[in-house]
């Protein structure tokens, strides 16, 4: 890690990022949390910057897909949220999901209990809410690897478990 990379080049423009997070958000603290995001990016993704290109627009960038892709997250969980809220008849769902749910968490602990080692252990990392890159440095595989176990684990489940499909 370039401490001095991140010193003397990237933290002077501090004030200039927080203009542009202000400009995305519109509240002063979902901007300050929009710059540190960045700041991790930045320093994550440190070795793929080019020494002597637009170091602001590099980091404007980033700044802009972490606001992106944050709001792409907050519109999945309010459809999510609003879909369960949504339902007429939320008292007998609720008893009903109760009495499922314990059925169904037997057979899924038995369905888990399947999946080849290999495949588990990064699905569920990922469960528990790892990232991609954390997961294959403690494996000490790449990240196509994790990303390809955890898609091949996700098949392994909706095979053995899709009389539980909701269509």
């Amino acid at each position: 890690m370039n401490y001095r990379f991140i010193k003397e080049e990237v933290l002077v423009h501090t004030p200039t990022l927080l203009q542009y997070a202000n400009k995305f958000t519109q509240d002063h603290n979902d901007a300050e949390d929009l710059i540190q995001n960045t700041l991790i990016k930045v320093l994550k993704y440190q070795k793929k910057y080019v020494t002597g290109t637009n170091l602001l627009g590099w980091i404007y960038t980033i700044m802009r897909n972490t606001f992106i892709n944050d709001c792409r997250r907050r519109v999945h969980q309010l459809k999510y949220i609003n879909g369960i809220t949504d339902s007429k008849d939320i008292e007998s769902r609720i008893s009903r999901d109760r009495a499922e749910g314990n059925l169904m968490s037997e057979e899924i602990n038995t369905v888990m209990k399947t999946i080849p080692e290999i495949y588990y252990n990064a699905f569920m990392m990922y469960y528990e809410g790892f990232k991609y890159y954390e997961i294959a440095e403690y494996l000490g595989v790449p990240e196509g690897t994790v990303k390809t176990r955890i898609h091949t684990a996700r098949k392994i489940l909706q095979k053995k478990l899709r009389n539980y499909r909701h269509d």
